[in-house]
């Protein structure tokens, strides 16, 4: 079975509760990071990916996440084209991490 293009926030912490060990991979600016962050997540912004894509597993699912899901959007393709097929957007952001899981964390 392909693996999804996107996934809900309540899919990640599900994946997550159940054990399995997908890399969440923050693609936001620094100073974002600072505010908030899902946990266990590598930062990675999304301007330093191309000289950084060697870091990256092609063996385990990546969770891309950015702050509303537009630019992992545009990065999830990228990985795809890159020899990345499990790398899966995640809809809606850290921000939908913070409302709809994690209501300590702060939005911005």
């Amino acid at each position: 079975m392909p693996t999804p293009f996107e996934i809900e926030v309540e899919e990640l912490d599900r994946i997550r509760k159940s054990g399995e060990n997908p890399l969440v991979l923050d693609v936001r600016e620094p100073a974002e990071v600072a505010i908030c962050a899902i946990p266990d997540s590598l930062h990675i912004p999304m301007g330093a990916l191309p000289a950084r894509v060697g870091d990256l597993p092609k063996d385990r699912d990546i969770v891309v996440v950015c702050h509303h899901g537009g630019r992992s959007a545009q990065v999830t393709m990228w990985l795809r084209s890159q020899g990345f097929p499990r790398a899966i957007n995640l809809e809606g952001g850290v921000d939908a991490w913070a409302r709809r899981i994690d209501p300590n964390m702060k939005v911005y």
